[in-house]
């Protein structure tokens, strides 16, 4: 009889345990199914992130525009029409519809980076994300403001080594940023390369 009540008791704990097991086993569940909501809480709300995100590249293409060789800069547009440049220099077109659509991803990168909760690894991405943004207008003063081919050279250099920084850090707060923010160091290894060859080939107006 003791024997039985020994195994009875045995049976319960054993069932008390892998009860308690499988509650424990449900809660871990339910906080990974919850992990996407704690992570972003503390970030910017949607709509502030929005706005400075937004703002952020308006601003940088609107100071960038003032240095566009076009018919609103006769000046700027005679310069770099007389520059002699390599046959893979894309045509103007392409250029007024790759930039503001790299500019939308980077403020998409941006966007993704407020929402989230403030850490090193967080304001350090947002940090460079802010840099890269104000370097797009940077070089179009350098180059075409200042009519500056080995200054251009320099920063373009400049801000394709941001470009990789940025993606590296923003890897590691959230990948669609950095993943956002592809295109747009393609784009800047495509023109360091172009800006080294209009360098190389018009040392008369370096």
């Amino acid at each position: 009889m003791a024997l039985d009540r020994h195994l009875y008791a045995s049976d319960v704990q054993g069932l008390n345990e892998a009860h308690e097991h499988r509650l424990k086993r449900r809660r871990r569940e339910r906080a990974r199914r919850h992990e996407p909501s704690r992570r972003r809480h503390g970030g910017f709300s949607p709509l502030a992130a929005a706005a400075i995100a937004g703002s952020a590249i308006a601003l940088s293409a609107l100071i960038g525009r003032r240095y566009s060789p076009d018919r609103s800069h006769p000046g700027i547009e005679r310069w770099y029409d007389d520059l002699e440049k390599p046959s893979f220099t894309p045509p103007d077109p392409v250029f007024g519809a790759v930039w503001p659509a790299l500019e939308l991803l980077l403020a998409a990168s941006g966007y993704r980076l407020l929402r989230e909760p403030s850490s090193p690894d967080r304001d350090r991405a947002l940090a460079l994300w802010a840099v890269n943004v104000a370097m797009i207008p940077g070089w179009t003063k350098i180059f075409f403001g200042e009519r500056s081919l080995t200054g251009g050279l320099a920063a373009a250099t400049a801000q394709l080594a941001a470009g990789f920084a940025y993606m590296e850090n923003a890897r590691r707060v959230d990948g669609v940023a950095a993943a956002c923010g592809v295109p747009y160091t393609a784009w800047l290894a495509f023109a360091n390369v172009l800006a080294e060859e209009v360098w190389r080939r018009n040392a008369s107006e370096r």
